[in-house]
């Protein structure tokens, strides 16, 4: 005989409260879309340090339409992005969200973050379908918002702590770098990262890797229009091949999470090496712990993970995918497997990781 379990309760006032929190969260999710439309027109900018403006000014400046200007203030209004005086009908970009949305040099500047997550939400669908078989999607396969919105969000920080923090944070790789050492930037992208090394050592020679042949492309056009294009060399080569021997320093920004095999990865950075290398491996910051990362930038990179980085791994040999939250014990372990008998934290951020590895 078949029992019937009693009904739940449910708690009419936190069922609402929940309800409200999902409106916001939809308007945070369009909102993405928003932001990325204000950094492509230029709307963000035209109101840095422009006063209060109104719709049609903006409009004016910018070359766009005021009908469409008005309602994405009100969005940005309503969000708390920009501010409104209900007396004037002026909207105004608050000094804050000035530096956050219009100054490239500042690790809180934001536009890439909003322009990574607005292509993984565009690509989605992918993701639903390889859901289904279990099949991977790589880098390779998505949409152009993807690849820039990870360039532009990943090189603020960059920017803020490569050269000042974690480099120096290494033992004696700094001063190697000073008289001249050969550097490999494996799963380099667009380049942020070696050509911003290249620019702080002049003494030393970097050359950048990246599977993705788009990416190297943009790469090497970036390293010549910074003047460094003789001492830097960009090749499309797989983390686990790439070419090269007697590096002083082998550098992995944020993707050996994303690596079909990061173990393999590594042993061939171990071959690769000096006896007295330098492995520097940047990842996003977690704890070991799925309770450590229940947190607002936990929530962001298991997201990520999500949409980008485990279907990126599991589209590739192996597909161990470690996922955007990894934490330090399994970054350990891929390194200790890989044959590195030293491991430490040697720095980090609110969203950022950085070990060190030796021989």
């Amino acid at each position: 005989m078949s029992t019937i379990d009693p009904p739940v309760e449910v708690d009419g006032q936190k069922l609402m409260q929940f309800v409200f929190r999902a409106v916001d969260e939809v308007g945070a999710t369009l909102n993405a879309a928003l932001v990325v439309m204000g950094d492509k027109l230029g709307l963000y900018r035209a109101l840095a340090g422009a006063g209060a403006l109104s719709p049609a000014e903006l409009a004016r400046r910018t070359g766009t339409n005021e009908r469409y200007v008005r309602e994405w203030l009100n969005a940005q209004a309503a969000g708390g992005y920009v501010s409104y005086d209900p007396d004037t009908g002026l909207y105004t970009l608050p000094p804050e969200q000035t530096v956050a949305f219009t100054d490239p040099s500042s690790p809180a500047y934001l536009p890439g973050f909003f322009q990574i997550a607005l292509g993984s939400v565009l690509d989605s669908p992918k993701i639903v379908d390889a859901a289904r078989s279990g099949a991977g999607v790589g880098w390779h396969e998505h949409v152009h918002d993807v690849h820039e919105g990870c360039e532009r969000f990943f090189r603020a920080g960059y920017n803020a702590h490569l050269i000042s923090d974690w480099l120096p944070a290494l033992d004696g790789v700094t001063e190697k770098l000073e008289r001249g050492a050969l550097v490999a930037d494996v799963g380099c992208g667009h380049g942020a990262s070696t050509i911003l090394m290249a620019q702080a050592f002049p003494n030393s020679t970097f050359v950048g890797s990246d599977y993705h042949a788009g990416s190297i492309e943009t790469a090497r056009r970036r390293s010549q229009d910074a003047g460094v294009g003789d001492r830097v060399r960009f090749q499309t080569e797989p983390a686990a091949a790439y070419g090269g021997t007697a590096y002083d320093l082998v550098t992995m920004f944020d993707c050996l999470h994303d690596m079909g095999d990061p173990v393999g990865a590594a042993r061939h950075v171990r071959r690769t090496l000096k006896a007295d290398g330098t492995w520097l491996i940047v990842e996003p910051h977690a704890g070991d712990r799925v309770e450590e990362n229940l947190n607002p930038v936990g929530r962001a990179y298991y997201a990520f993970s999500t949409l980008l980085c485990t279907p990126a791994s599991l589209s590739q040999e192996v597909g161990l995918a470690l996922g955007a939250q990894a934490g330090e014990a399994r970054i350990r372990y891929v390194a200790e497997a890989g044959g590195f008998t030293r491991f430490r934290r040697a720095a980090e951020t609110p969203f950022n990781l950085v070990f060190e590895a030796r021989p």
